[in-house]
Order: structure tokens, then C-alpha cells, then sequence
């Protein structure tokens, strides 16, 4: 029901995706360490959005990762690595990917397209990997913790 307020709120107009300010200070706010298992041992630049698969050099889809898990996830979208691995994003990681897609589908006059259509065009993410259930609440981390120690996968 959320989810559909706030569709049809960006399509009228009547509500408007803050920026990527607020993703921009967890980056300063949060140590610097890996977004997906929390270590701050052999830290490199990711994408989110693979370059190989279109995303940008910018920093609204650069994140700090350990070189494992830069490793591990490769060229796969966010959210299939994520499942892959039997886990789910921490809900800042999941926004901040979020509004790439969203961006992107604005910025390609996507957001009118049925979703059938325009999972079988060629995207930089996958659309049908959006998720429309959530685990419950309290299992439900708002960014990975820090660890001092170097991941193991």
C-alpha cells in the first residue's frame, strides 16, 4: 500500500524522491568500511551498478568494499549477488540502489512502461529482482556494522 502511494505520488508529481544528499552523508557519517559485510581490512571503490553493465562513475553508485566482496559480487546486480548469497540488503544499501533504478527509469522514460515490458529490455539492473517482500522488521539492519577484521568468503 506504501509502495503504491508513493508510485502514484512520483508519477502525478504530488511527491518528489529526496536527492542523494542523505545517501552522500552516510558515506561521511559511517567509518570507512565495506557496505556489504562491514570490514574496514583491504577496502576498494565498487559500483553498484556494474560500469560493464552501464553504471556510472559517479558517486551516487560508488561504495566502499572490501576487495572480497567487490570480488564475490563482480559484475552481478546488487540484488542477485544479495540473493545468491541468501541475504538481504541493509535498507540504507537497498535505498541508495533504489534510486539509481529509479533515476535511471525516469531519466529513460521508463516509469509509464509496464513492468513485463520493461524487464525484457536491456537494463542495467534487474527489475524483476526489486523486492516486494521484506524480511520481518526486526532481522532488518539499517547499515552493516563495522568490523575490524577481514571478511571471509
Amino acid at each position: 500500500m506504501i509502495r503504491a502511494k508513493l508510485f502514484k505520488g512520483l508519477t502525478t508529481g504530488t511527491m518528489k524522491m529526496r536527492t542523494f544528499y542523505d545517501d552522500e552523508k552516510v558515506k561521511f557519517t559511517y567509518p570507512q568500511a565495506c557496505c556489504y559485510c562491514g570490514t574496514t581490512e583491504k577496502l576498494s571503490i565498487d559500483h553498484l551498478i556494474p560500469r560493464i553493465k552501464g553504471g556510472e562513475d559517479h558517486s551516487d553508485n560508488l561504495v566502499w568494499a572490501c576487495r572480497s566482496c567487490n570480488s564475490s559480487k563482480g559484475e552481478r546486480d546488487l540484488l542477485d549477488w544479495y540473493q545468491t548469497k541468501d541475504a538481504f540488503p541493509s535498507i540504507l544499501l537497498l535505498r541508495r540502489y533504489t534510486k539509481l533504478v529509479a533515476r535511471y527509469c525516469d531519466q529513460h522514460a521508463l516509469l509509464d512502461t509496464l513492468l513485463a515490458d520493461a524487464i525484457q529490455q536491456t537494463l542495467p539492473f534487474q527489475l524483476q529482482m526489486l523486492p516486494y517482500s521484506f524480511p520481518a522488521l526486526n532481522t532488518l539492519q539499517l547499515w552493516v556494522p563495522v568490523r575490524k577484521q577481514e571478511c571471509n568468503h
